[in-house]
């Protein structure tokens, strides 16, 4: 597993709207040249399901004033696990438990992965959250 600190242009809005809503654990695993599926899967986690929808409604929105649409949203409406696909980024926005089982990160171990620049405080947050 390689961890890269220069983000790649293209995954920057998807970065910044993931963190409009304070989603957790954002990580982009790099499949060029590894999977048909998209050149980046940018996956994170929300603590309800409540804020697992609104994540993923603030990354729609906010990519949509930016003039990037979604080709397809899918599981919207359960809150446990929805795919926003935008063609060379797919972006997966999963319940705390529901991204465990599933574990996306593990089936390409070899991909790099890419992590978007925290704010000091939202870094501290996120820490802290995690000890708990």
């Amino acid at each position: 597993m390689k961890n890269s600190r220069a983000t790649p242009k293209e995954l920057e809005p998807f970065f910044a709207a993931a963190g409009e809503r304070k989603a957790q654990g954002i990580i982009a695993l790099d499949l060029r040249g590894k999977s048909s599926l998209a050149d980046f899967a940018v996956i994170m986690s929300g603590r309800s399901s409540r804020q697992v929808m609104a994540i993923a409604q603030a990354i729609e929105r906010l990519l949509k004033d930016k003039g990037i649409k979604p080709l397809g949203v899918e599981g919207a409406s359960e809150g446990q696990w929805i795919l926003l696909d935008y063609g060379n980024v797919i972006i997966h926005v999963f319940y705390e438990s529901t991204r465990a089982f599933y574990d996306l990160e593990g089936l390409w171990p070899d991909a790099a992965r890419y992590q978007p620049v925290l704010k000091q405080e939202d870094a501290l947050l996120e820490e802290k959250q995690d000890m708990e």
